[in-house]
């Protein structure tokens, strides 16, 4: 496909249009991609709705931690909605041009999203510290008005920071190529096709990358430090199990979170290829958020009897 550009000032060019190329190398896999992600869409959106919905409805889920699920729950939604339509959109009708500005918006809300569920994941931690090594302050430090201060932070914090990144970025001329190799928008794939040289904003979004990464993940496993240690001084076995089941969900969650986006962006160049980081990419971006909502559901006895009661009103917890 030949590039599409329109004169940008001088000598230099520039791409009307992207084209994202991701799974157009299996032409016999097409309508099997599209059911497979159809199923994990549907699983997504269906999972983790009902997690909000029984979060709101259930007067034993009114507490910090499931405000704070349900607050997760809905970014992953979002989350996942910035791609996985996109991707199923190209598989459907086999049109994969995206606009330069459709392209830095999803970029832009890929960013935010998943930055806001680094945050988030850290203050998730954060309220388990709270509760299981300052159970007697818990009530005033993890109050209303507190609770909905630090999601809002979480939600609203990567807003500025990542439309300034996405600025960047898109201020480039693009004109090697229009073709992405890759299923969405995404920083190394979009430098890849920009003039001249790139350096400064390879830098610019590895360290921001770094930051916004790495901050949260030094949080949580400080938090974590704190509970592990306060826990192994408990008296009782039950007494530890019990605390350490309230905090087991989210610390496999981050785990996969951090785990998988770490090995996405942080290996070393020379294990990068197309395939690769499609195949990481969509790990992380599809497939682990589609877990979440059977971690938080399958791991929690209140979650499961909230769920229960939903579906089989006579169910007795």
């Amino acid at each position: 496909m030949t590039p599409e550009r329109i004169h940008a000032g001088g000598n230099v060019s520039t791409v009307r249009h992207f084209v994202l190329l991701g799974f157009s190398d299996l032409p016999e896999l097409q309508g099997f991609l599209s059911g497979v992600f159809t199923i994990i869409y549907l699983v997504v959106l269906i999972g983790n709705s009902l997690i909000i919905t029984i979060t709101i409805l259930h007067p034993a889920l009114q507490r910090p931690m499931y405000f704070f699920l349900a607050n997760f729950s809905s970014l992953e939604i979002c989350y996942v909605s910035v791609t996985l339509p996109r991707i199923l959109f190209n598989l459907w009708t086999q049109n994969r041009n995206i606009s330069v500005l459709g392209c830095a918006t999803q970029l832009c809300f890929f960013l935010m999203l998943g930055t806001a569920e680094c945050f988030l994941l850290a203050v998730m931690s954060y309220d388990r510290y709270v509760a299981i090594c300052h159970p007697l302050r818990y009530p005033l430090l993890m109050n209303p008005k507190k609770c909905a201060q630090l999601a809002t932070g979480s939600w609203m914090g990567p807003v500025p920071v990542q439309i300034g990144q996405t600025c960047q970025i898109f201020s480039l001329h693009f004109c090697k190529s229009n073709q992405i190799a890759h299923f969405f928008c995404d920083i190394p794939p979009i430098l890849k096709l920009a003039c001249g040289d790139t350096s400064a904003q390879e830098v610019s979004a590895y360290l921001l990358t770094m930051l916004v990464g790495a901050v949260p993940f030094m949080l949580i496993f400080a938090s974590y430090s704190k509970i592990v240690s306060t826990i192994l001084r408990l008296p009782t076995a039950q007494g530890r199990a019990k605390a350490f089941s309230t905090c087991s969900s989210h610390l496999l969650v981050v785990v996969l979170f951090f785990g998988s986006v770490s090995i996405t962006y942080f290996r070393p160049k020379s294990s990068h290829s197309a395939g690769t980081d499609t195949l990481l990419s969509l790990f992380s971006t599809v497939v682990t958020p589609m877990f979440n909502p059977f971690i938080y559901s399958l791991r929690n006895k209140a979650v499961i009897v909230a769920l229960r009661k939903l579906f089989f009103k006579n169910t007795v917890p």
